[in-house]
């Protein structure tokens, strides 16, 4: 057994659900009960027109108020359960019992249909609103299973797998190229190229050498390398990532608890006042007892709240399906509302603002040498790594046309570069120091040029001479600059949070546009930054792609994730997801964020005005009850159309 464990084994993992080949998929059954509370308001529509229609018929009118029962009790089951819930648990009164005692005080003085359409109405809008909700939960699974779960453990009686929480401070790891590193520690011996983009946002594998740190949850590059181990498992970066993201959800909007505190406020108001009707308004008034029941059920299904519930969701729903026709989706409708009061939008900067990965944009010569012998002799030698600044220059040099020559005898120079035999003579491509007393003067002076502009640059030799420079950077997306120019039309500032250094960070903000400009930032640090943004500004949106900006994501009023090259931790806890990384579409649907606000406040406010003005008719008129449900649901119409011309 013993023997067994100190294997190094390699499992392929598979699905944990796998159909067996010839076995009919059976039905959904787990799909259809998350979908149960819509199918329930369409159940309680069906059967609602059912009713009407038998009714109209005229014969055995005891069927349609069956099928009225059933319409209520298919559509009022959910909503009266959760009233249920929150009268005996919280001993509170909310609007969803509200609705169900207006329903029945209509029925039970005779007024089936109008009584079923108000269950019909408040069942679809909380339908429609829990469907939302609950694409919104914010579940870090795919974070989760990206951290490490065994680890390659050095000890004096060989190696050993064993599980990462079992790791302690001063453990001697084997990291292979290619696998993951499992925890924070040191370099004690070996080198390699170790991309941490994960963790820091850094576009460019970073060379570590023997005394450099790593973090866990990122990729080793083509070396093998032995690591100290400086953080037990739940005290790494990688961990602490996961638990600022469970944080941050764990966060209820101030907006939310306002409105809660509001339902229940309303709710006893509305109950309290028809109760009263019933029972003092004959003594105080001299009504009779049916009449001041009639009375107190006109009053109790106009002040319902059906229509300023519907004041809001169709508006936002037609807003969220139009931005998903763009591309853009929304995972639930208060998102939408959220956007439309956005003041910043922070970016992070790797595969946000830029596309992600490397390209050469210069190549600068010594005197005497050929540029594109330079550049095919570069290709050559680089053509043999996978390094992505290696790759880049391959790619180069194929765009150009160059043939790509053998070459021989590659030689990795731990912290500096490689070296190559190409046709003969010895070529070495590495990093690029201005401080070298042999690199020319004015190769020296573009490398500081380079630099300032935020490029990467690697120095070529040949032969122990200097050949040249050539300058790499992540490519800016195309659109990144109009983006934010419309960002800034509609009065919002635009922040950046990177990983990258501060020279490339500032560089590239003043190619773009970029008004605040935040470099060489760590997950925590970025989180810190967004809440500052928002105690200076308000609402901040922040738009990233990798799970190093998934803290942040969680942490901002507001994240949007970069749907076509993001990582799965980002998409989940993002509220809004650009599936074709069109970030050019966040100002024009911010815009439409805003116009969604400004029709919610206009159906609001229609809303609440029909309420006060049946209520005030129902004791100055006399209003009756029929024409009493004609204008609360004809209002609720009103605002349920307002809200569908965002379709258009």
């Amino acid at each position: 057994m013993e023997a067994a464990q100190k294997r190094t084994v390699h499992v392929a993992h598979q699905p944990a659900h796998q159909p067996s080949p010839g076995r009919k998929p059976r039905f959904d059954w787990v799909r259809l009960l998350r979908h149960r509370e819509m199918l329930l308001a369409l159940g309680s529509g069906v059967l609602m027109l059912a009713a009407w229609a038998w009714g109209i018929q005229g014969t055995m009118p005891w069927i349609s108020v069956a099928l009225y029962i059933a319409a209520y009790a298919v559509g009022g089951f959910v909503k009266a359960r959760e009233g249920l819930i929150t009268l005996v648990k919280e001993r509170d009164l909310d609007v969803n019992l509200l609705m169900i005692a207006a329903a029945l005080g209509a029925a039970s003085i005779g007024y089936w249909n109008e009584g079923a359409m108000l269950i019909f109405i408040f069942a679809l809008s909380g339908a429609m609103e829990s469907f939302a909700s609950d694409r919104s939960r914010k579940d870090i699974s795919a974070l989760i299973a990206m951290k490490p779960d065994t680890a390659l453990r050095v000890g004096g009686d060989g190696m050993e797998v064993v599980p990462v929480e079992a790791l302690e401070t001063g453990d001697l790891l084997l990291v292979k190229p290619g696998e993951v590193i499992p925890a924070d520690g040191t370099i004690r011996t070996g080198s390699s190229a170790v991309n941490q983009s994960a963790i820091t946002g850094e576009s460019i594998p970073v060379d570590k050498q023997p005394g450099d740190g790593v973090y866990a949850g990122t990729l080793n590059g083509e070396g093998a390398i032995y690591v100290e181990v400086t953080s037990p498992a739940e005290g790494t970066l990688f961990a602490k990532i996961i638990t600022l993201v469970e944080q941050a959800q764990q966060e209820v909007p101030e907006t939310q608890r306002f409105i809660k505190r509001l339902e229940g406020v309303y709710a006893k108001t509305i109950v309290a006042a028809t109760l009263a009707l019933i029972l003092l308004s004959p003594w105080l008034i001299g009504w009779s007892w049916s009449f001041a029941f009639y009375k107190a059920m006109v009053f109790l299904v106009v002040a319902s709240p059906c229509a300023i519930v519907s004041s809001v969701m169709p508006a936002m729903l037609s807003a969220m399906s139009k931005s998903a026709r763009k591309g853009v989706l929304f995972k639930a409708g208060a998102h939408m509302d959220h956007l439309g009061g956005i003041q910043v939008v922070a970016f992070d900067k790797t595969g946000t603002l830029t596309a992600g990965s490397p390209a050469v944009t210069g190549l600068y010569t010594a005197e005497g040498f050929d540029p594109r012998e330079v550049l095919a002799a570069c290709a050559a030698a680089e053509s043999l790594s996978e390094h992505p600044l290696a790759q880049a220059i391959v790619r180069q040099a194929e765009a150009e046309g160059l043939p790509l020559r053998g070459a021989e005898e590659l030689r990795a120079l731990p912290g500096w570069g490689i070296e190559a035999e190409v046709s003969g003579a010895t070529w070495r491509v590495g990093k690029a120091d201005d401080g070298d007393s042999q690199l020319p003067a004015p190769l020296a002076e573009q490398l500081r040029a380079w630099i300032a502009e935020g490029h990467t640059v690697s120095a070529i030799q040949r032969n122990g001479v200097y050949a040249g420079l050539i300058a790499l950077r992540d490519e800016v997306r195309p659109q990144a600059k109009a983006a934010i120019a419309r960002l800034h039309e509609l009065g919002i500032a635009v922040a950046m949070l990177t990983g990258d250094r501060s020279v490339t960070a500032n560089a590239l903000a003043g190619e773009i546009g970029v008004d605040l400009v935040y470099g060489d930032l760590l997950p925590q640090e970025k989180v810190e930054h967004v809440k500052a943004l928002r105690e200076r500004y308000g609402s901040v949106a922040m738009v990233g792609d990798g799970v190093n900006d998934a803290p942040a994501l969680a942490a901002a009023s507001l994240g949007i994730a970069m749907g076509g090259g993001g990582s799965g931790a980002a998409l989940e806890v993002a509220d809004v997801v650009l599936m074709n990384d069109s970030i050019e579409r966040i100002a024009e649907t911010i815009a439409l964020a805003r116009r969604a606000r400004r029709i919610v406040k206009q159906n609001l406010t229609f809303a609440g005005a029909v309420i006060l003005m049946l209520i005030v008719s129902n004791f100055a008129a006399g209003i009756a009850l029929p024409l009493g449900v004609v204008g609360h649901e004809g209002s609720t119409l009103l605002v349920i159309l307002n809200g569908l011309r965002l379709l258009r």
